[in-house]
């Protein structure tokens, strides 16, 4: 019994591999036929019981000299111009059935001779038999077919790693060199942009991160919180130093805000969108947000005493600025047609006005004026460190002083008449001169002035 089952097995296995030969499942690109073009794919039936060495003797037996010297077998195969040929068998019903391989590496035409001359066999051993040729297979093909499907596969394979693109690489090493960039300022070692130490004015975010965002677009004068307590080296700079506030635009920013408002003294606010944080904004959104930052003194008035919104605020900041551009822009069409009438009549009088009236105010008095401190800018320009020159009425030099100490020296004094040095006018600086009383501040150039008094006089070097 055990013994029939095993060649029932067999039997079924090899009818398998005979079924798939057939279905060209066979041949792979990876099966050992060298340099085989193609391969024959027959199968035979012979009335018998016949073993494999039969068949194959039958088939160089029965071909010998049919073909002539140039196709005959034991020759092609010497010259390995056929490959090993394969037979397998089985039996069943006293009957022998099986499937023969040839590989070849004639051409197209003798390889089919040599398909047809296989189908002459009649005889195998002892048994009458039967050989027909199912399908020459083109090797080449196949092979070709196997290729595709594995680049396919390598492909998928492929893009499924993640191939970092050039834009990517490039952020990925600008990164790190920003993360080189920042530094530690203070006791507290506050992360800090690389410009803080030196910069007329630094932006106080919340924290690292946001310090990297702001460097990975530029912007190298930030310094970090680092928590919800206001270190006592962000109290000491916003004396010194133009501070904008820059939080996040969330619960905790508006937290860290009211307390650096409170301790710290703030010249401007400015915030994320709504529900954003500043480390994830774009160089787009940290630019349009710094841009509409407002005077800390309003905010200040609208959070702490009328308990607003700070984006209300700037909502209503925007509204105002749409409305006076509306007006600006409704003048225009109401002086046309006022020109056509009154231009023949009125040009020989009313042009010479004009002209004196805009040529002597605007640019003859600038000139005078800058021309009075002409020896002093010059002096300063001269200077290789930053130094301020306060004057008295008479054009006299009092003091020679760092910028650094300028605004501690004019609290103190009441004597100042003029102030020239070598430095940025800025809101802070141009407060603290006009309740000292002086009446001239003469400086390199001009930043965020927003209010101007009556009794000063502001001139910069370009002037």
């Amino acid at each position: 019994m055990k013994r029939k089952k095993t060649v029932l097995h067999h039997i079924l296995a090899e009818k398998q591999k005979f079924e798939k030969r057939k279905e060209g499942g066979g041949m792979s690109a990876k099966d050992e036929f060298g340099t085989t073009k193609y391969v024959i794919y027959a199968e035979f039936e012979a009335n018998g019981i016949v073993e494999r060495p039969d068949v194959v003797g039958a088939i160089f037996g029965q071909t010998e000299g049919l073909l002539g010297d140039d196709l005959d077998l034991r020759e092609l195969q010497k010259t390995g111009r056929i490959g090993r040929i394969r037979v397998e068998v089985h039996t069943k019903a006293g009957k022998t059935y099986g499937t023969i391989t040839v590989p070849s590496s004639l051409d197209r035409v003798e390889t089919a001779i040599l398909a047809a001359a296989l189908e002459t066999i009649d005889r195998v051993g002892p048994a009458e038999a039967k050989i027909k040729v199912l399908r020459i297979e083109d090797v080449r093909a196949t092979k070709r077919k196997y290729i595709i499907e594995r680049a396919k596969e390598i492909l998928e394979s492929l893009m499924e790693q993640e191939i970092p693109e050039t834009q990517e690489l490039t952020e990925e090493v600008k990164k790190a060199v920003r993360a080189k960039e920042l530094i530690e300022y203070g006791p507290e070692k506050l992360p800090a942009g690389p410009h803080v130490p030196f910069s007329d004015s630094i932006i106080v975010v919340e924290g690292r991160a946001d310090v990297l965002n702001l460097l990975k677009h530029g912007i190298k004068n930030a310094i970090a919180v680092e928590g919800t307590s206001v270190p006592e080296t962000i109290i000491k700079l916003s004396k010194e130093r133009i501070v904008t506030a820059f939080t996040d635009g969330d619960r905790g920013g508006e937290l860290i805000l009211k307390e650096l408002l409170q301790v710290a003294d703030v010249d401007y606010v400015a915030r994320a969108p709504e529900g954003k944080e500043v480390e994830e904004l774009t160089k787009k959104e940290i630019v349009k947000s710094l841009r509409s930052k407002v005077p800390a003194e309003q905010v200040i008035t609208e959070i702490f005493y009328k308990g607003r919104n700070f984006y209300e605020v700037l909502r209503e900041k925007e509204r105002a600025k749409v409305k006076e551009e509306r007006k600006e822009n409704k003048p225009t069409p109401a002086v046309v047609p006022a020109q056509p009438q009154k231009a023949e009549e009125k040009k020989p009088q009313s042009e010479p006005k004009k002209e004196e009236r805009i040529i002597k105010p605007i640019q003859q008095p600038k000139q005078s004026e800058l021309d009075e401190f002409k020896e002093f800018v010059e002096k300063v320009k001269a200077s290789k460190e930053s130094v301020a020159l306060l004057l008295d009425k008479d054009k006299k030099v009092i003091a020679e002083i760092p910028v650094r100490e300028m605004t501690n020296q004019l609290r103190e004094r009441k004597d100042v008449y003029a102030v020239v040095f070598n430095g940025v006018i800025t809101q802070r600086l141009i407060d603290t001169v006009s309740e000292s009383g002086v009446k001239y501040l003469v400086g390199a150039r001009k930043y965020n002035v927003v209010r101007r008094p009556i009794n000063l006089k502001i001139i910069t070097f370009a002037e």
